[in-house]
């Protein structure tokens, strides 16, 4: 979990901690079309092309790093991954934050369709993914926690697409951190006495283990 959130977190000190002179200075070096902007917008669009190139560097370290230190890399993290590295690459060339912002609301449709495929075709499709993390969970269970998680994330797709489009940049970038994790570990918790009637071993699942990375 520590490895899949790192991204994140390096994404959230970048864009509110880092400097904003050198992170200008920086942008400048490679481009010139922030002389055309007031200082406020070249500012902010310093910060979200600074940040975005942290985000797609750490997320690329985490995938290398849980590659080498666990032996596998998920497959909800090579999904994010792969969005990460696309979106915040269209983000830093266009220099147009709508596409990093855009990357959440594509990973929980992608996740929510997977999902719904499964329930639809009776396919186990969570729990070949997190089978080791929800021990001696019954049939019923895995069908009711698939549907839980599907519309949690067409929920979350939505929350996302209200905050990006109707709020700023910085507060976007909060919300991400401080918003959608706590959101989706409250969910994963919310679960868990519906988890122990279907069977989940008491003290032998680790229920923030498989949680989507944002």
């Amino acid at each position: 979990m520590a490895v899949d959130y790192a991204p994140l977190v390096v994404f959230f000190l970048v864009n509110f901690l880092a400097p904003a002179e050198p992170m200008m200075r920086l942008v400048a070096q490679f481009s010139g079309w922030l002389n055309d902007m007031d200082r406020v917008g070249a500012l902010v669009i310093a910060r979200v092309i600074c940040a975005t190139t942290a985000f797609i560097i750490a997320t690329v370290i985490a995938i290398v790093v849980s590659r080498v230190k666990l032996g596998s890399v998920s497959p909800m993290l090579w999904i994010s991954g792969v969005l990460v590295v696309i979106f915040g690459g269209l983000t830093v060339y266009f220099h147009d934050p709508r596409f990093i912002q855009m990357k959440p609301t594509i990973v929980y449709a992608t996740f929510a369709s997977v999902l719904g495929f499964g329930l639809v075709t009776g396919r186990p499709l969570l729990e070949g993914l997190l089978g080791s993390a929800y021990p001696g969970l019954s049939a019923l269970g895995w069908r009711k926690l698939t549907r839980n998680w599907m519309i949690f994330f067409v929920a979350m797709a939505i929350l996302n697409e209200i905050v990006w489009r109707n709020a700023g940049w910085d507060f976007w970038v909060g919300f991400k951190l401080w918003g959608a994790i706590p959101l989706t570990l409250g969910f994963a918790i919310a679960n868990l006495p519906m988890l122990m009637r279907h069977g989940l071993q008491a003290g032998e699942g680790a229920v923030a283990k498989e949680l989507p990375p944002e």
